[in-house]
């Protein structure tokens, strides 16, 4: 389905949640240059997946915290709804309190915008939204999307090892290799030449050996 991806400006929706009215472009502001927003939908109030989904996400709030990154939940149910089934997210994971606002979408509008539907999940009134996450940045551009299906629940430590990914790229000008973790070592960008890369990173680089001889591959700890 075509809308909103990686680059994209999000809307600036005002949808009512459970801390009141939110327009989006203005909860964004709130964040620092590298800080970020993720904005993740669920299929449902009182749905088993998401309800581990909201009390993971309530229980990693202090390492989103601790990183600049606010949340910003979503779903076709209305305020009163979100409300009441807080109760059940955060007695299922006692000491996960759920922080953070779930705005609602009864018109399924705002999801459409956002570009979080399930064609294939549907209810009496149309289609409900998918398991999708943005990550936005202080710019209000998408950074990043993670798309799943209401089958499958989404793994927390894979955004936060995301989000730590996005700001060690901002702020280095560098890039992460398969399964990063951070600590380890970066990947230099091919914009970059060996003279520059000399002097924009004190710790040195290694190049790999491989059998092109193209030395495009070059690793840096920052």
């Amino acid at each position: 389905m075509p809308g909103l991806t990686i680059g994209d400006t999000i809307p600036n929706l005002e949808l009512d949640s459970t801390h009141g009215k939110i327009r989006l472009h203005d909860f964004v502001a709130g964040v620092g240059e590298h800080g970020l927003v993720i904005i993740f939908s669920h299929p449902g109030d009182y749905t088993p997946v998401c309800t581990t989904e909201l009390a993971a996400m309530a229980g990693y709030a202090g390492e989103f915290e601790k990183r600049g990154v606010k949340l910003l939940g979503i779903s076709c149910d209305d305020v009163q709804s979100h409300k009441e089934w807080i109760k059940d997210i955060e007695a299922y994971k006692p000491g996960n309190r759920v922080t953070y606002p779930i705005m609602a979408d009864p018109d399924r509008k705002a999801i459409r915008e956002l570009n979080m539907v399930d064609p294939d999940e549907k209810d009496s009134s149309g289609q409900l939204p998918s398991r999708t996450l943005h990550i936005v940045g202080h710019d209000k551009q998408v950074k990043l999307s993670f798309l799943y299906p209401s089958c499958v629940g989404r793994n927390m430590d894979e955004v936060v090892r995301a989000v730590d990914a996005l700001q060690t790229a901002a702020k280095h000008t560098v890039a992460t290799p398969a399964n990063w973790k951070p600590g380890e070592c970066v990947v230099i960008p091919p914009g970059v030449s060996d003279e520059e890369a000399k002097k924009k990173y004190p710790n040195g680089f290694q190049t790999a050996d491989l059998p092109s001889h193209k030395g495009y591959l070059r690793f840096t700890k920052v």
